[in-house]
């Protein structure tokens, strides 16, 4: 797997924390040449020092502004020439029910998780096609299952989805490979920085990270996927139950959904 990244030009976005730095960690010490992007600078910053010698370029951007995106396309073609590989990573999720969530938390979730998708590759996609490359989408099981209190996000992902499968359709001819990962439960700042009803970000979460994927051992079972041009990747043993179990029991889907997400009444954050 090593030598099928050296010197490949690999755009991972919101790679400061989590699956995104650990995806641009393992892809610099593979002799990849690596764009990355984040909305806080001091993240960034450190990122960069630590990599001083590597052939990383940094870009504070949001994902879900639009010239953000294209500014950090544009700059990363001008620092290496073209782009082989785009990781659309950036994320935000949720911890609302639809009765007390602010409108604007839904728009926050969709403008980073589904547009800021569509806006890195509508910029990176001409490259990536004269490279003959691959575009990945960071899912999620919700883009297969509704889950209680992550409704935005939830349809967030399955907006992501469709679309993926819409362009990978689009460009078989074109001889692009598109995919899409759902990770599971894996440790990283996503449920920290996750919405609440109006729009704050949640802080301490209590879920157990010690019982979750290492974001590392995610980030391998991504580059192993795009390697042999996977179609979808699921992560995790309740991952893959999950979507199984709401393919053929959907009904009973729903009852361990709302078990699983309730506590005496109660949304678990």
């Amino acid at each position: 797997m090593f030598t099928y990244f050296k010197d490949k030009v690999v755009v991972v976005t919101g790679g400061t924390d989590g699956i995104g730095k650990a995806l641009v960690e393992i892809l610099l010490s593979m002799s990849a040449k690596i764009a990355t992007c984040g909305r806080n600078h001091d993240k960034l910053y450190q990122l960069q020092s630590e990599y001083a010698s590597s052939p990383l370029h940094t870009m504070v951007c949001d994902v879900s502004i639009e010239n953000d995106c294209r500014r950090f396309i544009e700059t990363t073609l001008k620092v290496f020439g073209h782009i082989d590989i785009l990781i659309n990573n950036a994320g935000v999720s949720m911890r609302a029910l639809l009765k007390d969530a602010d409108i604007e938390v839904f728009r926050r979730i969709m403008d980073t998780n589904f547009f800021g998708s569509l806006y890195c590759t509508k910029y990176a996609l001409p490259s990536i096609m004269v490279s003959k490359g691959t575009i990945v989408g960071i899912s999620s099981i919700a883009g297969y299952r509704g889950l209680p209190g992550r409704s935005g996000y939830s349809a967030s992902k399955f907006a992501l989805h469709g679309w993926l499968e819409s362009i990978r359709t689009e460009l078989i001819s074109d001889n692009v490979h598109v995919m899409w990962v759902c990770p599971g439960f894996t440790t990283s700042n996503i449920r920290n920085a996750a919405l609440t009803k109006d729009g704050t970000m949640q802080g301490e979460s209590p879920m157990d990270e010690g019982k979750m994927m290492a974001a590392t051992e995610c980030a391998k079972h991504i580059l192993k996927a795009i390697k042999n041009k996977k179609r979808t990747l699921i992560l995790t043993f309740q991952g893959k139950e999950t979507v199984l179990l709401n393919k053929l029991f959907p009904k009973l889907a729903d009852r361990l959904t709302r078990k699983f997400y309730f506590k005496n009444g109660e949304l678990i954050k």
